[in-house]
Formats: structure tokens, sequence, C-alpha cells
């Protein structure tokens, strides 16, 4: 799977269930394994929150359409 592949996804919390925003960026181990996503957050209609950071190990399930993640914030 490429980031391009992750980045069209929507990425929803399972905690809340709200839409979290959009993947900018990635980091990566020294391995190339994905460590956190950077996700600009979703105000209202327009991509202005903030930046954050979600671990890989919040990630829940990665859908065709959605990534599920559990993030008590």
């Amino acid at each position: 799977m490429m980031l391009s592949d992750l980045q069209n996804k929507d990425i929803i919390n399972v905690y809340d269930g709200k839409k979290v925003g959009a993947i900018i960026d990635v980091s990566l181990d020294k391995e190339g394994k994905i460590v956190e996503m950077s996700v600009q957050k979703r105000r209202f209609i327009f991509f202005s929150g903030g930046v954050s950071k979600i671990k890989w190990s919040q990630i829940d399930k990665i859908g065709k359409d959605v990534i599920l993640v559990n993030v008590n914030t």
C-alpha cells in the first residue's frame, strides 16, 4: 500500500464516531515501518484545526474506504 492510498481514506475515530481529518505525512522507523501518521485536523468544513499525531498502534482497522482509529482525546 502506498501513502497516496492511505491519504484517500477517511479517518474515523471509533471512540466518538467523528471524522478526524486527512493524512498529510507519516513517520517511519529504521526498518521502514510506519510508526505514526500526521493528520490535519478537520474543523467544520475546512482543514484548519492543526495537526495531530496518531500512532500506528491506535489504528483498529484499515478498510477499503476508511481507517478506523481509537483515539481518546
